[in-house]
């Protein structure tokens, strides 16, 4: 279908709709696409694959929409897509207001773009199909992985949760669960091209298994994935307290290759507020989690996410959350300002929120967050850490003369560039010397590089003709970054 057609997709919001580009890109390659050139004059056809988690969320869209129509005018034969949460929520208003998208499509049927894109072209008309529910699995779709050595691997779909604040779950359905051995066998065929890190990904990761009917299945994956030989990291995002049990925590503690990491959304640490969020625990049981992650990972690094200025939220309210931050040291932590989503419980309620207090409120809480996390990462200087290469992550490593990569905890580390040649992928051990509030620097020479099966598939991957377009590599999936304003970065705040 697209032979010697170019493509071009953009991404908005959380990691599923982040891995669901992938499979776009796969399902378009595989119909004869190629990606669009960065420095070249457009694609041939624009993929937006949305977010509906924002307040605002639409009037970004129909802006880039906007901004394409004249260069769709002048430029026959070219389409543009438009997908993912909003396209589910709004489908045909898109088409109404913005009468030069050529194709809409949701997410429960991403398999079927390519598809669209042809019949539009042949019939000359927009072509909208919405699925009410999930067709296929996506993992059974083609799919174009934008770095050789991490990947994510899907277990589940979908969100039973009802959480006022929150409409993927009416976007993205009911949790639908993968079965643990399909899961496995992608993750063994991503380690034999040389993956050696694998973030498992669900709306609500940790409810796995209540698809299936075992309330322990998510224990006993973490505990399969210990087993597969090659496979160097595993982690995993993003739970919920709700479901983080014991056997868990067990699980974490006494896999080897399960990093100590935790990404444990928080939202508020209000009771009163959490009730009305409609989040099934309370300060007591959020802390006591994070006490018995403590006590069997003792160096593990915990991030969150956080609400400010939710309906109703008080002064009295809102200290409750600052207690809970400085109780819960958390390593980093994603601070959303809260936001209307259309169609939520939240977004009627009464006792919204003046701007000017959910501001003042959160910079606060970013303030406090800010020192924490220094006061946390000063903790690693002097410790010897083994950093996985990555690539984008540093972006003043050319002029720095440094690299950049993730410690087990996820810490960001710059450090010196070794004498020897580092790919991306490869495994780097320094010490390190100063730290940052978000990332640690390793100054000294570096004390080993472990050359790797990743590092030999990232060198294989960029041997490609030059004149082959290049897709933008994500590199390792950063769960745990800070999150320095009120737009969500690694995650949709949500879970």
């Amino acid at each position: 279908m697209g032979v010697n057609k170019s493509y071009e997709i953009r991404t908005y919001g959380c990691q599923m709709n982040v891995h669901d580009s992938e499979r776009l890109s796969g399902l378009l390659e595989e119909a004869g696409y190629v990606p669009a050139p960065k420095d070249g004059d457009g694609a041939d056809v624009v993929v937006f694959n949305t977010c509906a988690v924002r307040e605002n969320a639409d009037n970004r869209l129909y802006g880039n929409l906007g901004q394409l129509a004249p260069k769709k005018a002048a430029r026959p034969g070219m389409q543009i897509a438009v997908g993912g949460c909003l396209a589910q929520k709004d489908r045909d208003t898109i088409v109404k207001k913005a009468p030069w998208v050529d194709v809409v499509f949701g997410t429960h049927n991403i398999g079927k773009l390519p598809v669209l894109l042809e019949r539009a072209r042949v019939q000359e008309e927009a072509q909208v199909e919405i699925a009410e529910s999930l067709e296929a699995f996506p993992s059974t779709l083609p799919t174009r992985r934008e770095s050789a050595y991490a990947a994510w691997v899907s277990i589940s779909v979908g969100c039973n949760n009802t959480c006022t604040f929150c409409i993927v779950p009416a976007l993205r359905g009911k949790e639908k669960d993968r079965r643990p051995g399909d899961i496995l066998a992608e993750i063994e065929a991503l380690v034999s091209e040389g993956v050696s890190e694998i973030t498992l990904l669900g709306q609500n990761v940790n409810a796995y298994g209540s698809d299936i009917g075992d309330r322990e299945a998510f224990s006993k994956l973490l505990r399969a994935c210990g087993t597969i030989e090659g496979l160097e990291r595993v982690r995993f995002t993003s739970p919920h307290p709700r479901d983080f049990t014991d056997d868990v925590i067990a699980a974490m503690a006494e896999t080897p290759n399960v990093m100590p990491q935790l990404h444990m959304p928080l939202q508020s640490g209000s009771d009163r507020v959490l009730k009305a969020m409609r989040r099934s625990y309370r300060q007591e049981r959020f802390l006591g989690i994070i006490e018995k992650v403590r006590a069997a990972m003792p160096d593990a690094a915990i991030s969150t996410d956080i609400i400010v200025g939710f309906p109703g939220e008080t002064e009295e309210d809102f200290e409750q959350t600052l207690h809970t931050v400085r109780e819960s040291r958390f390593a980093q932590a994603f601070t959303f300002q809260y936001s209307k989503r259309p169609g939520t419980p939240a977004a009627d309620m009464d006792g919204q929120i003046p701007k000017a207090v959910v501001q003042e409120r959160y910079e606060r809480l970013v303030a406090l967050q800010e020192e924490i996390s220094w006061a946390e990462n000063k903790k690693q200087v002097g410790r010897t850490l083994e950093v996985l290469v990555a690539e984008g992550e540093g972006r003043k490593d050319e002029a720095t003369h440094r690299l950049s990569g993730r410690a087990a905890d996820n810490r960001l580390v710059h450090f010196t560039r070794p004498d020897e040649p580092v790919r991306p992928g490869d495994v780097v051990t320094v010490e390190i010397t100063y730290a940052a509030p978000h990332h640690l620097l390793a100054e000294g020479p570096a004390k080993a590089v472990r050359r790797t099966r990743a590092g030999d598939a990232w060198e294989k991957r960029n041997a490609a003709p030059a004149d082959k377009p290049k897709g933008v590599l994500l590199g390792l999936p950063t769960i745990g970054a800070p999150a320095p304003s009120p737009a969500p970065t690694a995650g949709c705040g949500c879970d």
